[in-house]
């Protein structure tokens, strides 16, 4: 019984993350009229998809494949959406900022793991944001439709920027703790700045005229 209340906040908080990127990926497959699997599948896409590319290119077994946890947190969350439909869109700035905590923890975790294989600061960086933000790619491929971090809101630049503030806070020879809180607290203010004020990076311009 111990260990079943010997949980940190951490823990917590990954399971919010974990969630709420399920519940996005099931929101978004509702909008197709998927059917409860496809929903599941869109669900656990942007749950664990990001952290699956991660370990792949890191040489490591998937860490989903390690737990039933993020398997069972996505049917969980499918659960809810069928159940409580009508009173989800009412939440929706609730799901933004579970979403946006999660993508926070999901960089640092995914920078942390990478520096313990041994990976340059560079490398660790770009498995953070692969970490937080590549889940949400694989959703949008799989609903046929452009990745919404390519031509919409900051989102992955969030993460990249908190990844930078790890860096530049152990450059400092401060401590893991204080870099990880930093970087948690850089990536959250961009992204909740971004989605206020409605900031985007420029859009690039077509080099090749349209056929008349």
């Amino acid at each position: 019984m111990d260990t079943l209340f010997n949980i940190s906040v951490e823990q917590v908080i990954e399971f919010l993350g974990t969630f709420a990127f399920a519940i996005s990926g099931i929101r978004h497959a509702a909008e197709k009229t998927f059917d409860w699997f496809g929903g599941y599948v869109c669900g656990i896409a942007v749950a664990i998809g990001g952290g699956t590319i991660r370990d792949v290119m890191l040489g490591t077994t998937p860490f989903w494949m390690t737990s039933p946890f993020y398997m069972l947190c996505t049917a969980l969350a499918l659960v809810v959406v069928v159940v409580f439909s009508r009173w989800i869109e009412r939440l929706q700035n609730a799901w933004f900022v579970f979403d946006t905590l999660g993508l926070a923890l999901f960089t640092i975790a995914g920078i942390q793991k990478s520096i313990a294989f041994g990976q340059p600061y560079w490398v660790a960086i770009i498995m953070g944001c692969i970490t937080g933000a590549a889940g949400g790619v694989i959703r949008d491929i799989m609903l046929v439709r452009e990745p919404v971090i390519f031509h919409k809101e900051i989102y992955a630049m969030a993460s990249v920027m908190g990844g930078l503030a790890y860096w530049l806070t152990i450059q400092l020879d401060n401590s893991v703790e204080l870099s990880a809180i930093i970087s948690f607290t850089v990536t959250c203010v961009i992204r909740f700045l971004a989605v206020r004020y409605h900031l985007s990076l420029p859009k690039l311009k077509k080099l090749i005229a349209e056929e008349e």
